[in-house]
């Protein structure tokens, strides 16, 4: 056989080899509804779980680059879509924070049910919430991961449900939004599920995060959909909790991928060797500092 096609036959057996590690697993959740979600094993039972934000998908970026580059550390990563997103059943519901606390919660029994050990969670923008809300109601996760989430879940309602939005839905009991470029019907609003919203409390939340629990939160300093400022606000509250800037990122960090990545790996690297030296103090910044000097900008080379 030649050099050529040789190598040829080697790339073909590792991307083989990589298909094969990724296994479509379906979990049902507390009502009855399947999960659809995607194990990347690298042989590790030890594994970590990434959840995708508002509208969004397992598929999507970052969730999608995170995963892939734990995988290439030999890290294995299980994402999943939420009810009524991606290919999970149920139907999309605006709000709706608690009852995805309860699919995580689903999710997670169903590993550990498997003899997988939870080494982490992660979050994207409303996925981000949710492990947080996660980590204050269950206490039973030691590293999680928040990026791009929002602090003052009052905010941000304006811009997609329009002004006078209380108004019109006590008036009409519900509003349908629309995409604004092609005028198609995406969800909708009920009373509920933006009461669901407004009284889900994540100060609370933050406060409520144990000491032992370690988190880091990532946010994009061109972030357009939250402000930048909001994180400020997870490092004023949350005991045990590290900040970290990407400089010219936006809500995705659409240009900014493995940076990101990277960054959440090597938190993940690091927290683990702290908890096996039994260091809790390190390079972790907490509540009780100056929340400005918590933050590491991390300046862009893209």
């Amino acid at each position: 056989m030649s050099e050529t096609r040789r190598n040829q036959s080697n790339n073909e057996r590792r991307i083989d080899n990589s298909e094969n590690q990724h296994r479509r697993v379906v979990i049902e959740n507390s009502h009855g509804e399947k999960l659809v979600g995607v194990l990347q094993d690298t042989g590790s039972t030890e594994t970590v779980v990434i959840c995708h934000g508002f509208q969004s998908s397992k598929d999507r970026i970052p969730m999608r680059t995170i995963a892939n580059v734990f995988e290439r550390a030999k890290i294995t990563t299980f994402r999943f879509d939420f009810a009524g997103n991606g290919e999970s059943q149920g139907s999309f519901q605006y709000g709706n924070y608690r009852r995805e606390v309860e699919d995580l919660r689903s999710v997670l029994q169903h590993l550990r049910g498997e003899n997988r050990e939870i080494s982490a969670i992660i979050g994207h923008s409303k996925g981000g919430n949710v492990v947080l809300l996660y980590a204050a109601k269950y206490k039973d996760v030691e590293i999680v991961v928040n990026i791009s989430g929002r602090f003052f879940l009052e905010r941000g309602i304006e811009g997609r449900l329009g002004k006078d939005y209380l108004k019109r839905i006590k008036e009409n009991g519900c509003i349908d939004v629309r995409n604004r470029k092609a005028g198609k019907f995406e969800y909708r609003v009920t009373e509920e599920s933006l009461v669901d919203r407004l009284t889900t409390n994540t100060h609370e939340a933050c406060l409520s995060i144990h000491e032992n629990c370690r988190v880091l939160t990532v946010h994009g300093s061109n972030d357009r959909i939250v402000s930048v400022t909001e994180a400020y606000e997870f490092a004023k509250y949350i005991k045990n909790h590290k900040l970290c800037l990407i400089e010219g990122a936006d809500h995705e960090f659409t240009s900014h991928q493995h940076q990101l990545a990277s960054t959440v790996l090597s938190f993940f690297k690091s927290d683990l060797k702290k908890a096996d030296d039994g260091d809790d103090e390190g390079d972790i910044s907490t509540s009780n500092r100056d929340s400005m000097r918590s933050a590491i900008p991390i300046t862009s080379r893209i």
